[in-house]
């Protein structure tokens, strides 16, 4: 994270008494009211929260990477992998999931480092500066506990810094509606107090756009549509003093040296080439999508799509091009991707114009962009009032986006043709949304939202098969060694 990606600090905040897992196992503990004197010590902490966000076991690889392979649109390359990653992709993970065992305690690391920053902040004097930083950590807070609630469903809802160990032992689940009220509390907050913008542009901070757009990304979650929509529409009403707005050329979205303050990230988690030191910015995503042996990147063949995201998207679809590669070079020789040691086109967005090396890039990856802004509206919108001019407006927009290849306008694809019903708009945004957002961490998401796991995993256009996907592979289990440790977290989610 560019100005963010502070080490010391990171390390630093492991020590204020925060929690690392919910294991007995605390670092150490530093007084709070001794360290934080200014906002100057708040904001190091929100940094040190940053710093985790980017890590290894949660963005950088395991987290992301299990989002990714849960979804329809990447399966397991290189079968030779790591056991852990091809259990999430193929549904027979259970508790003892290498993946899981390490981002469960990295979202609780990432929540206690804010919950750290927040009651740090209470020993500073009121001011508009420190209700912004109060909100940016409670904006950090909500994001993991989405993350978090979205995989396991009832889950320890942990509001303070814990200073003493012994709390561990009878902490417990909070139902998965108390969990989301605080989410969207700390969103309300977040959306009053954060600015609207901040130095630099930097986009890898909250502004108060991303706490609007983060809000109507819940409420789309919860089917409360008129909530989805109305933070949607706020931000679409108010995209100029924002600063939002779509990237012209589809493929200018994945060249890092254009993405910092990028017009369109409403929020990005942020790497910085050639400063890596692990696990905090260690990018394993160019590796993972890469393929072995290319002249272009020394990748691993992980995450690789099935052949029919391939076959089935219909190529005269700029973003096709822009999101997979079907040819690399070998010894200076451009192969087709039946050459290449995984043969099926591999994802591109990570990798192509890469600055760095396969795990020290240079990429931001956006969270939220504008384009997700339009369509949330739109599919919300839809479920309000049907497939209105207003809704359809919004898919044109990105389609527009898209009909510009590299600089040559195309007529494909077309705008929506007035007249579509309800549920085939529906429909058509969700397509639009896996499309769009393409390898971007959200199809998993909208399959579990839209509970349409059958479909697309055991229907008869089913881009990855999976004939064993039942209704409990919507969540996660949780670590087994956290059930053994805290019988208070039984029982362990269903089919586990």
């Amino acid at each position: 994270m560019r100005l963010y990606k502070l080490y010391l600090p990171a390390v630093f905040a492991l020590l204020l008494g925060n929690c690392t897992d919910l294991e007995e196992n605390p670092v150490g503990t530093l007084a709070p009211e001794g360290f934080f004197k200014t906002e100057k010590d708040v904001q190091t902490v929100i940094h040190g929260a940053y710093g985790k966000i980017a890590a290894d076991d949660y963005w950088g690889r395991e987290l992301a990477a299990a989002i990714l392979l849960r979804s329809d649109m990447v399966d397991i390359g290189n079968r030779g992998t790591v056991p852990a990653r091809i259990q999430i992709n193929d549904f027979n993970c259970d508790g003892f999931n290498a993946m899981i065992t390490r981002f469960w305690p990295a979202s609780y690391a990432i929540v206690g480092t804010a919950n750290t920053a927040i009651e740090g902040a209470d020993f500073l004097e009121d001011s508009a500066g420190k209700n912004a930083l109060i909100a940016e950590a409670r904006f950090i807070r909500a994001f993991a506990y989405f993350n978090l609630i979205r995989l396991f469903g009832d889950i320890p809802y942990i509001e303070v810094a814990i200073k003493d160990p012994e709390s561990v032992k009878t902490i417990s689940k909070t139902p998965q509606a108390e969990v989301y009220n605080n989410i969207i509390a700390d969103l309300e907050f977040a959306k009053e107090n954060l600015p609207l913008e901040h130095p630099q542009n930097v986009r890898s901070r909250p502004s108060k756009g991303t706490a609007y757009c983060m809000l109507s990304d819940v409420y789309l979650t919860l089917g409360r549509w008129e909530e989805a929509y109305s933070n949607a529409k706020w931000i679409i009403d108010n995209a100029a003093n924002l600063g939002y707005e779509l990237e012209a050329d589809y493929q200018d979205l994945f060249i890092p040296s254009k993405q910092d303050g990028m017009a369109e990230h409403v929020f990005a988690i942020e790497y910085k080439g050639n400063q890596n030191v692990w696990p905090y910015d260690y990018d394993s995503h160019p590796a993972f999508t890469g393929m072995a042996g290319a002249d272009e990147i020394a990748g691993w063949d992980v995450t690789v799509p099935s052949l029919e995201v391939y076959t089935a998207w219909d190529s005269r679809d700029y973003r096709k091009k822009v999101a997979l590669a079907d040819s690399a070079h070998f010894g200076g020789v451009l192969k087709p991707y039946t050459e290449f040691s995984i043969p099926r086109p591999h994802i591109a967005k990570y990798w192509r114009f890469l600055s760095g090396t396969e795990v020290d890039s240079d990429n931001n990856y956006a969270v939220y962009r504008y384009a997700e802004v339009l369509l949330i509206a739109a599919e919300a919108l839809n479920e309000i009032s049907g497939p209105t001019p207003e809704a359809l407006a919004y898919v044109d927009q990105v389609r527009e986006r898209a009909r510009n290849w590299a600089g040559t306008q195309t007529d494909y694809p077309e705008d929506v043709l007035p007249g579509i019903s309800k549920d085939d708009f529906r429909e058509l945004v969700l397509e639009e949304r896996r499309l769009e957002l393409s390898f971007e961490f959200k199809r998993w998401w909208d399959i579990k939202r839209r509970n349409i796991g059958d479909e697309v995993f055991a229907g008869a256009n089913s881009l990855e098969p999976h004939v064993n996907f039942n209704s409990d592979q919507y969540l996660l289990p949780i670590p087994q060694t956290e059930l053994d440790l805290n019988p208070n977290l039984l029982p362990q989610n269903p089919g586990y």
